[in-house]
Formats: C-alpha cells, structure tokens, sequence
C-alpha cells in the first residue's frame, strides 16, 4: 500500500513551495522568448493532430463539465485583485496591437452618409469590414 499524506497538507505544500520559487519562475523565463517562440512554430503539426484528436472526443465540452464554481471563485477572488495590473501591463502590447486597425480605418475613404437605416449606411459599413478583413487576411 502506498503512504500519501492528506490532500490538504499537499495543498499548503503546494502553495508555499510556489510562492518561495517566483524568483526562480522569473529567472526561468527572462529571455525564453524566442526559444518558446521557435518551440511552438515547430509544435504547429502537432497541435494540429491534437487539437483533431482533442474534437475527435469532444474534450472540450468534456473539460468544461463542472468548471463553473472554479471559474467564479478565480473570477470573483483572484480577478479584481489582479485586473489592474494586468491592464497597466497590456497597455503597450494593446497599443500595437490595435495600431494597425486604427491606422487602416483612417485610411478608408467611406461614400456619404445617408438616412438612417439606408443602403448608403450599410455601404459604409460594408467597406469597413472589409478594410478590416482583408488586414486580418494580411491583404
């Protein structure tokens, strides 16, 4: 028979363990860039076969069964504290990232106005998505 101590002292285990070791996660990962970025290029075939297989099983309905009281209690706990920060952190990575869309919306030359409701409005809106489209297509 196999000796296991209660899951609640493997859980405070767990837990100061981690939280000693964030220095360790830091040094861990300060210049893995590019080799997480060489890595997961090289994982695309694989991905691919799990991502199929993974659909194949409907894993992911099957992984979600249940989750609800985990995603409020994160949600409701961990989130307020955190979201702050996280949106300070993403504020340059927004920037660029919503840059190009800005960028391509001025540069649409969109036909006149019209009443509300009218084909000249939905004219309009039809050349901005397509102005967006084709730059998430790289077009």
């Amino acid at each position: 028979m196999i000796t296991i101590k209660d899951t609640g002292s493997l859980a405070k285990k767990f837990v100061t363990r981690a939280t000693a070791a964030q220095g360790d996660y830091k040094d861990g990962v300060t210049g893995a860039g590019g080799k997480f970025e060489t890595a997961a290029k090289a994982a695309n075939d694989s991905w691919k076969q799990g991502v199929t297989a993974a659909a194949g099983r409907d894993a992911f309905t099957k992984g979600l069964t249940g989750s609800a009281q985990k995603y409020e209690k994160n949600a409701t706990t961990l989130g307020p504290q955190r979201f702050a920060q996280g949106v300070q952190n993403a504020g340059d990575a927004w920037a660029s990232g919503v840059q190009p869309s800005l960028d391509r919306l001025k540069s649409i030359d969109l036909p006149p106005r019209g009443p509300r409701r009218s084909p000249q409005n939905q004219a309009r809106s039809a050349a901005v998505q397509i102005a967006l489209g084709a730059l998430k297509e790289g077009k």
